[in-house]
């Protein structure tokens, strides 16, 4: 899959490492396409956004996390196929956060 092709419908200036990065972390769950996936609709899927690469890795404060997972969802609302790394490019573009990954 390339990324790369996939974060460029929605943002420019795309930073190669911090999506290296993003892929590097996903590891594994990248392999099956159902955990390459996010749902936004599914609230435990949310929640694990949240939890897990929203706060531990990017450092945003649950609300903060809340607000930029509602503006991902919105910018991405038309793709029924959420893939994962762009979703948490988008999550970290969106925060501020690029510079954490990189």
């Amino acid at each position: 899959m390339d990324y790369t092709t996939d974060i460029a419908k929605y943002t420019t200036d795309i930073n190669s490492k911090a999506v290296d990065a993003i892929v590097k972390y996903c590891g594994i769950a990248l392999q099956t396409r159902d955990a390459s996936l996010v749902s936004v609709t599914d609230s435990l899927e949310v929640d694990r956004v949240r939890q897990g690469f929203a706060t531990k890795v990017l450092g945003l404060t649950e609300a903060e996390a809340d607000t930029a997972i509602a503006a991902v969802s919105e910018k991405m609302k038309g793709e029924n196929s959420k893939h994962r790394v762009t979703f948490y490019y988008l999550l970290a573009e969106v925060s501020g956060k690029l510079g954490v990954l990189s």
